[in-house]
């Protein structure tokens, strides 16, 4: 039976979504992330060492590590093989969301209109990723989209930053937020780690009630 993703969040609202060029970052980051008081975080399958940053990352113990940008079944299954526990889609795909099924992994598609949300629903999703949340509208789409649709829960990624965290998180069709902001490449790039915890704790912070 797969567990469900609020499930794997366990009340973390909280969604660092990570692009990370090398390996040999990973440790560090997870450090970072998880002294910022993050329990969980999304390894984007961008780069060519993602199923090994995912792996460290996952290893880490103090974070639930999933598996974002997964756009083919074989995708979904490396990323489960290297320890996701989750799998985020930009998109809906019903190949992805039989595999994650078959893997035992809850899957959050991707989903831009009320067309392939009612599709979601359909295949029996009732958690999606509202992506790119800033460019659709942000938080008036979010809500526009949330009304015919009263049993969803979305998760808005997409050009998020910390000065939109707040409203996203006080709508209640919000399960949780994504976002880049806090750990960038740009950071890992220069070894900001301090600054990546000093991001984190701070959007952490606004999680908390």
């Amino acid at each position: 039976m797969t567990v469900g993703f609020d499930s794997v969040l366990n009340g973390c609202r909280l969604l660092p979504v990570l692009t990370v060029p090398s390996e040999a970052t990973a440790a560090a980051l997870a450090d970072a992330l998880a002294a910022g008081g993050a329990r969980c975080a999304e390894v984007t399958f961008r780069t060519p060492d993602a199923e090994r940053v995912l792996k460290a990352m996952a290893a880490h113990g103090g974070l639930a590590v999933g598996a974002g940008t997964v756009l083919t079944p074989e995708q979904a299954e490396r990323a489960v093989a290297a320890g996701a526990r989750f799998v985020v889609s930009p998109g809906f795909d019903e190949e992805v969301i039989e595999k994650c099924r078959e893997l035992g992994v809850p899957v959050v598609p991707g989903i831009a209109t009320a067309t392939e949300l009612m599709r979601a629903l359909k295949a029996g999703i009732t958690t999606v990723k509202l992506f790119p949340a800033e460019s659709l509208g942000g938080l008036r789409a979010l809500r526009a989209l949330a009304a015919p649709f009263p049993g969803v829960r979305f998760v808005p990624t997409g050009g998020i930053g910390a000065d939109q965290l707040a409203g996203y998180l006080a709508d209640p069709a919000v399960l949780a937020v994504g976002g880049s902001w806090m750990a960038t490449p740009a950071h890992l790039e220069s070894g900001a780690y301090a600054e990546i915890r000093r991001l984190t704790a701070e959007a952490v912070e606004v999680c908390t009630p």
